[in-house]
């Protein structure tokens, strides 16, 4: 009698598994259809235990994996995400990840930190140009406007589906030549005006603009004001490249109601593939510690060489590549909280 007492709970507590189990993989397949199949090994792991009998006192949820669509910038991709299954199981399912033949399952961030790349001086070098246009549209490109081949490349990017910048010529401290049309401090704000307006016209299809050397224009809060409105009223982000530490580009933008923040990293400022790694690598670990970063390069062979193989890799170890406005809109919020604190 109670060993059929016995075979009635087994009986019983196998049919609770199984109506647990199918509630889960039907609510995953209606969410994102056949692909949630790819996770049914592991699901069924959850309620196959490879160890023998579970003990309910592990007091810790166990986690499932499925599929779901992300919308990342203007695309929409899948991302594996992570059901804390604690409210879902009975207490009989304990704790512990899935052993596999490569090791343990670890549970994946429901949100990867975000990374936004811009590659500025676009439009001059024609041949690298070209190959910074056929990296991943997440990719931001910013188009000096005075070169004649810079329209042209421009156009191509934004079919491409690039966010574009235009990258305003200014004034740097020191001898260096920002080109043609630069934005001066020593010129009036009619002036400026007239040449930020010649800039913007060169080019098409822009969200924002970027600062081109700039190292003294960006640092004086006045010659900055002469521009301000102009952007405000085409609703046009100011990228601050941070060419100088006394930069004042993001209290001033946003006086104005301009979006704007800064880089973080410049990507490229030796020009060699193990700086250029070793600055990617810093992308990532500040991206793992504020959530979010942007780095700055330009259309250089060794750039584009590790451009092509970090976008390649950096989603296996858990980043996202985003266009700039989404990484500015983060970032200011993320600035904004911290400013309240």
């Amino acid at each position: 009698m109670a060993r059929r007492k016995a075979s009635g709970a087994g009986f019983l507590e196998s049919n609770r598994l199984d109506a647990v189990f199918w509630i889960l993989m039907l609510f995953a397949v209606a969410v994102s259809g056949g692909k949630a199949l790819a996770g049914l090994p592991v699901l069924a792991g959850l309620f196959v235990p490879s160890g023998g009998t579970t003990s309910a006192a592990a007091g810790r949820a166990d986690v499932a994996y499925a599929t779901f669509p992300q919308s990342i910038g203007s695309s929409t991709q899948n991302t594996t995400e992570v059901l804390q299954a604690a409210s879902l199981f009975p207490d009989w399912i304990g704790g512990g990840t899935k052993p596999t033949a490569k090791g343990v399952v670890r549970p994946v961030p429901t949100r990867a930190a975000r990374i936004a790349v811009v590659i500025d001086d676009m439009g001059g070098d024609v041949e690298q140009s070209r190959r910074a246009i056929e990296l991943p549209a997440s990719i931001t490109l910013s188009f000096l406007p005075y070169p004649d081949t810079a329209p042209g490349l421009a156009r191509l990017a934004h079919r491409e589906g690039h966010e574009l910048l235009v990258h305003v010529p200014m004034e740097p401290i020191g001898p260096a030549d920002p080109g043609p049309n630069a934005l001066e401090t020593g010129l009036d704000g009619a002036e400026n005006l007239r040449r930020l307006e010649w800039s913007l016209a060169r080019l098409e299809g822009y969200d924002g603009i970027n600062n081109h050397e700039g190292s003294k224009f960006t640092s004086s809060r006045a010659a900055l004001e002469q521009i301000m409105g102009a952007l405000a009223e085409r609703r046009l982000f100011f990228l601050d490249s941070r060419t100088t530490a006394g930069t004042q580009v993001v209290p001033v933008a946003r006086q104005y109601g301009v979006e704007s923040t800064g880089r973080d990293v410049f990507i490229d400022d030796t020009d060699s593939p193990d700086a250029i790694d070793t600055q990617l690598r810093l992308a990532e670990k500040l991206a793992r510690e504020r959530g979010v970063v942007i780095a700055i390069g330009h259309p250089r062979r060794n750039t584009i060489d590790a451009l092509w193989r970090w976008c390649g890799e950096i989603r296996s170890r858990g980043y996202t590549l985003i266009p700039l406005r989404e990484a500015m809109a983060l970032k200011t919020a993320r600035e904004t909280r911290e400013a309240s604190r």
